[in-house]
């Protein structure tokens, strides 16, 4: 079991608040993502349901159990952070081992656990090598290796993969996707990358100074993002948001729309502009509009093989109905 509820919980450090008065249910077995930019609490709240950081008020409850003033080793809960921590002089094997040699477990389970969990994540050829003869990749499975053997009520992942190249990050991500879908154990992750947000997580919660802008699963957050904020923060490439004339045309104080929404045309259409970069990604190519009378650049995303360069004129033209809009206080409407 691994339900957390989060009532009015508060942290301030001195006179700032850096969480106001915030509630949150993250369900038994859920995968949910904290995301937001670089300061918004994701991590400060993180700790505080790990149990690192005091609250400075309201309370957390673990399956009903209200565990506020419970230390982080009782409450049932692992966490993974972004630097590996591991113990260099001690080989995979007694790196795993290690929480549970600390509880005083019988030897015989043990080894049980600890082969079971490097067969789980492809380490059992490297149980008697020491981290240094490790790649970044293989060193985070060795710590994640470590919080499975607790076999806790949630796994909480502080920006895991931050520290690994593109490659492998890709590669962990899927990873600890598939772990979660054979253990079905609540896992709560955070990261400043929408993309792992997108990819990973049941439900995601978006934060932005302490504050959560929207709780909801990937495809709620891409199709009907409730505020600027979060159409602007979810999806990649990034919305094109506008206002002045052209939103005001759609009924809106400001808009938005998609790149992947755009139809590009070399005749005619909604909106003349020039092309300035584009981006060719194979399947896919970026182009980046200037001049549009919309105020910032446009990006359109476009099928790899369209043939546009820099300087061409071209012409841009929404989907009308995949149009958001939004209001003076930036909700949608």
């Amino acid at each position: 079991m691994g339900r957390i509820v989060l009532n009015n919980v508060t942290k301030s450090f001195g006179e700032t608040q850096v969480i106001p008065p915030l509630d949150l249910t993250i369900e038994d077995g859920e995968f949910a993502v904290f995301v937001g930019p670089s300061g918004c609490g994701k991590s400060t709240l993180l700790r505080m349901i790990a149990g690192l950081e005091e609250l400075t008020s309201g309370q957390i409850e673990i399956d009903g159990e209200d565990v506020t003033q419970v230390p982080p080793s009782k409450r049932g809960l692992a966490m993974v952070f972004q630097s590996y921590a591991l113990y260099p002089h001690m080989t995979v094997r007694k790196n795993i081992a290690f929480p549970l040699r600390m509880e005083g477990m019988d030897q015989s389970e043990i080894d049980k656990k600890v082969e079971a969990a490097a067969k789980s994540l492809n380490l059992t050829d490297y149980l008697d090598r020491k981290p240094a003869a490790l790649s970044g990749g293989q060193r985070q499975r060795v710590a994640i290796g470590r919080a499975i053997v607790r076999n806790p009520s949630a796994f909480l992942f502080d920006e895991p993969l931050s520290n690994l190249d593109a490659a492998l990050r890709v590669g962990m991500r899927l990873e600890i996707s598939e772990m979660h879908e054979s253990m079905k154990t609540t896992m709560i992750y955070v990261t400043h990358d929408q993309v792992e947000a997108m990819t990973m997580a049941d439900k995601i919660v978006v934060l932005q100074a302490g504050v959560i802008e929207q709780v909801g699963t990937p495809l709620e957050l891409y199709h009907t993002p409730r505020n600027v904020f979060v159409a602007g923060f979810i999806g990649s490439p990034k919305m094109n948001i506008f206002s002045g004339s052209e939103a005001k045309k759609l009924g809106a104080y400001t808009a938005g729309i998609r790149p992947e929404h755009i139809d590009i045309d070399l005749s005619g259409g909604t909106w003349k502009g020039t092309v300035g970069v584009a981006e060719h990604l194979g399947s896919d190519t970026f182009v980046h509009v200037h001049d549009t009378g919309l105020g910032d650049l446009v990006t359109v995303r476009i099928a790899g093989d369209v043939a546009v360069k820099h300087g061409d004129t071209i012409y841009l033209t929404p989907q009308m109905d995949k149009i958001h809009k939004f209001d003076e206080q930036g909700l949608r409407v």
